[in-house]
């Protein structure tokens, strides 16, 4: 195959903005639990440091899956399959290790808005 499938582009797109749409749901809402007892910064690295293995794992495991389809001999799924394959690793180590915890250091507490974290007291 000499070019890129038409359907690739947005089926890669779409594959890629909803599974990375659940590693961040998953680390905000942990960030958005220790901020409430650390605050927003603070909070950010204990939810990294908690769910940092977790997301890194599964979106590996993801990525291989869909790398998996990049040897079928279908081009489309070929092409599919290794786009996100890659896409995910980079969302994994890139976007949810630097990107997301980068964007809450500089928002700072404003990242909350319209609503504030509830204070939770220590356990």
């Amino acid at each position: 195959q000499h070019a890129l499938d038409l359907q690739v582009p947005l089926l890669s797109f779409l594959f890629l903005v909803a599974l990375g749409i659940d590693y961040t749901i998953f680390l905000v809402h942990r960030a958005r639990h220790e901020a409430g007892r650390l605050g927003t910064r603070a909070g950010m690295v204990e939810a990294v440091s908690h769910t940092g293995a977790v997301i890194t794992s599964a979106g590996i495991v993801l990525a291989g899956v869909f790398a998996a389809l990049g040897v079928l001999p279908l081009v489309t799924l070929g092409q599919l399959g290794l786009i996100v394959g890659v896409g995910v690793i980079v969302d994994t180590i890139v976007v949810r290790s630097v990107i997301v915890p980068a964007i809450f250091t500089l928002v700072g507490d404003r990242i909350w808005w319209p609503s504030k974290p509830k204070q939770v007291a220590d356990h």
